[in-house]
């Protein structure tokens, strides 16, 4: 048994367990959408590993989701890999569903614009969430998707 009352009697676990099942999905789309598949996730991995390894201090925090999105995006950019290629390609029997340009286009735009994005028109997330998420005002996350959305129309050919 741990000398740590909060240890003992699963309460910390237990907090960090609650705020996982509620934060998890958003903090790995946000990475996916920054890095791509492979680089996010292992950077969601490296995010939760050091939250969980630091939880006393993050979960006293302001904004512990945020923190731990910075810690990702910190350890997905010192990644050894720095491939350019964040999305693959659209098979072919998939064409159908997906523009098969989305993929390239999304690449063009800056990070907080294709995680802002990503995050408001794949996943549904509010403005409100998004700035929490990446620590700017909703008025700047609104912004990254608006310039988001406009770059993207333009590599896709279908400007408004």
């Amino acid at each position: 048994m741990s000398a740590d009352p909060s240890l003992a009697d699963g309460t910390l676990i237990d907090s960090f367990s609650v705020f996982m099942k509620e934060t998890e999905a958003g903090l790995k789309h946000a990475l996916v959408a920054a890095f791509g598949s492979e680089r996010g996730l292992e950077a969601a991995a490296e995010a939760w590993a050091h939250g969980w390894e630091h939880w006393e201090r993050v979960r006293v925090m302001e904004n512990p989701a945020g923190y731990l999105w910075g810690v990702g995006r910190n350890k997905a950019r010192s990644a050894k890999s720095h491939s350019r290629l964040l999305f693959p390609s659209v098979p072919v029997e998939r064409e159908r569903w997906v523009e098969p340009g989305l993929p390239r286009g999304l690449e063009q735009l800056s990070e907080k614009q294709r995680v802002s994005v990503l995050l408001k028109h794949g996943y549904g997330w509010t403005y409100a969430e998004i700035s929490e998420l990446l620590g700017i005002s909703i008025a700047s996350s609104q912004k990254h998707v608006e310039r988001g959305l406009a770059k993207l129309r333009k590599a896709l050919g279908t400007e408004l």
